[in-house]
């Protein structure tokens, strides 16, 4: 009876630790997946940066850059001018009430520079291109084109992932600039010709609050950010078919999904980290 009390109770014991130890089991084991992929991400970047100094890349980084960068332009205008137009329509409005409108040029100018143009460039060809490069790459994963590369003993990653990871470095600080410069421009839009504010004061707050380290600080953060989409959107391409929540056709739509989240979610992240090194 002894013996049979003792062993109920070891029982218990062992199932009352079971359920104590299954959140932080989960709770580790997303941990070490975390690490895991973080780890495998960064050597994918290395490799991927090292090829890019290799022979004939030159012809298909030009064409990267125009499908990641020139194709974006349009999309990165119109959303630019229209964030101009809201930020200075909420801008006036909000300084009209202390008597500060003058300030006004100032606050759209730094605004756009230092943190709407990066974040909002970033996450729109995350958008446009990155969904594209994550499907691309997946379709010849699952479709075996990538195993037909190794058997002719052309590299995946210098064919595939160098260029677009070169074109994306590239792209990323160009459409930045557009972006700020359309920005400034709606925000003259909405808040000179539209509301009435006085035109030669918004020029002269833009052109004498901004400085050097303003403009250089938007686009280290545009770099950062074009490292983090690019190779984010490359590795979920490239190992679609490891995914163990799905395959096939059904793998390449999740790992699209996967690569735009992720990516908007490091890019906001990454741009807090980076603001407290710079600022």
């Amino acid at each position: 009876m002894a013996l049979d009390a003792d062993s109920q109770n070891s029982k218990a014991g062992w199932q009352i630790g079971r359920l104590w130890s299954g959140p932080f089991a989960v709770i580790g084991r997303a941990a070490i997946i975390w690490v895991d992929n973080l780890g495998a991400s960064a050597i994918f970047l290395l490799l991927a940066f090292l090829k890019i100094f290799r022979s004939k890349q030159l012809i298909k980084i030009v064409q990267q850059i125009y499908y990641i960068g020139a194709r974006s332009t349009m999309i990165i205008m119109l959303v630019s001018f229209f964030t101009g137009m809201v930020l200075g329509l909420q801008s006036y409005h909000a300084l009209v009430k202390f008597g500060a409108q003058g300030a006004l040029g100032t606050l759209v100018a730094l605004t756009l520079v230092r943190e709407l143009g990066p974040v909002l460039t970033a996450i729109m060809i995350a958008a446009r291109a990155g969904s594209a490069i994550t499907a691309e790459i997946g379709i010849q994963r699952i479709s075996e084109q990538i195993d037909a590369l190794d058997t002719m003993r052309i590299d995946p990653l210098r064919y595939l992932i160098s260029p677009r990871i070169t074109a994306s470095i590239i792209s990323f600080p160009l459409l930045t600039a557009l972006f700020d410069l359309v920005g400034i421009i709606g925000g003259y839009v909405s808040s000179v010709l539209l509301l009435g504010a006085n035109a030669s004061t918004y020029v002269y707050r833009v052109q004498t609050s901004m400085d050097m380290k303003d403009i250089t600080d938007g686009l280290i953060k545009s770099i950062v950010f074009a490292v983090i989409v690019s190779t984010v959107c490359c590795y979920q391409g490239y190992f679609t078919h490891m995914r163990t929540d799905s395959h096939g056709a059904q793998a390449v739509g999740l790992s699209t999904t996967s690569a735009v989240v992720l990516s908007c979610v490091l890019i906001l992240v990454s741009d807090y980290v980076v603001t407290s090194l710079l600022i």
